[in-house]
């Protein structure tokens, strides 16, 4: 069984924000292959199971909010017996990366991230698969992380996360149905034509 977490903050005020990309592109991904969320409280989060190609997988949404998405993640990871290093997806937002960019990269810091500082430190090991959305930064006040995460997208930035997602789909297929070197090669360059 593998398993894909996309990070984000559960509530309708934290939608179509950059924290939440990573429950946007579980979402696409749960409907590309035609899989049904459900709540679980055992879980503290949504969980969709379908299969993607021939690889099972289970859809993964914390709704613990972003700084404790480790406590829905590694239960998860425990309960179908997946080993972390090879089983665990981890798809998140990065201030780092451009919007418009992503990153495919296998284990590495929590980049400042508290989601996937969380998931770290709960599973007790970095050495998981992550695909790292760009988000970029406030263009006007870099250091306005918090705010700059937590606001809404504009409509121009929109369209092109929209481009973003429908890839960040096709990535987490050539992940778990090639291998993450190769999803590296193709999308690590990668850049929407919309951005």
């Amino acid at each position: 069984m593998k398993v894909i977490a996309g990070l984000g903050n559960p509530g309708a005020e934290y939608a179509n924000t950059p924290h939440s990309i990573g429950f946007e592109v579980v979402d696409a991904l749960a409907r590309e292959i035609g899989a049904t969320w459900k709540s679980s409280s055992s879980f503290n989060g949504d969980l969709a199971t379908g299969m993607l190609g021939s690889v099972k997988v289970m859809l993964v949404k914390p709704m613990t909010f972003m700084n404790l998405s480790g406590n829905c993640v590694a239960p998860v990871v425990k309960y179908h017996n997946a080993k972390v290093a090879e089983d665990l997806l981890v798809v998140s937002d990065d201030i780092d990366l451009p919007v418009g960019k992503m990153r495919v990269r296998k284990g590495g810091s929590a980049g400042g991230h508290n989601g996937l500082k969380s998931v770290i430190e709960r599973v007790g090991t970095p050495d998981f698969i992550r695909l790292r959305i760009g988000v970029g930064r406030d263009a006007r006040n870099r250091a306005n992380v918090v705010g700059h995460v937590l606001g809404k997208f504009g409509p121009d930035d929109r369209k092109v996360m929209d481009e973003v997602v429908a890839e960040a789909v096709k990535a987490i297929g050539t992940i778990e149905l090639e291998s993450t070197e190769i999803a590296m090669n193709r999308y690590n360059g990668w850049m929407a034509t919309s951005a």
